[in-house]
């Protein structure tokens, strides 16, 4: 089956300092766990400095996406800015998009 859905490489980069970004991690883990739930991220983690994260997903679009990280705590209370990289993903291993 071909794969329908984009992949998605979301850059996070803190705009507070580290003890407001601490303040909300609970939330964020929260709203990673029901995206890992959802199907719609594949890998997360914290950027080595840390200045933020990155997030690998897969999505029906862009507008879908948008939609579902505007759900993330870091977005909703300008925690982070967010930067979002699209892109072909023509090899792949094998189960990756089941």
């Amino acid at each position: 089956m071909p794969n329908t859905r984009s992949v998605f490489i979301v850059d996070l980069h803190y705009i507070v300092p580290l003890s407001n970004v601490d303040a909300h991690v609970p939330g964020h883990v929260e709203f990673l766990n029901r995206s890992y739930d959802a199907g719609l991220f594949l890998m997360s983690g914290a950027k080595v400095p840390r200045t933020g994260g990155m997030i690998v997903a897969i999505s029906e679009s862009r507008a879908a996406l948008d939609e579902h990280l505007a759900k993330d705590p870091f977005h909703a209370k300008n925690i982070a800015e967010y930067t979002i990289t699209e892109f072909q993903a023509k090899m792949h291993k094998t189960g990756i998009f089941d």
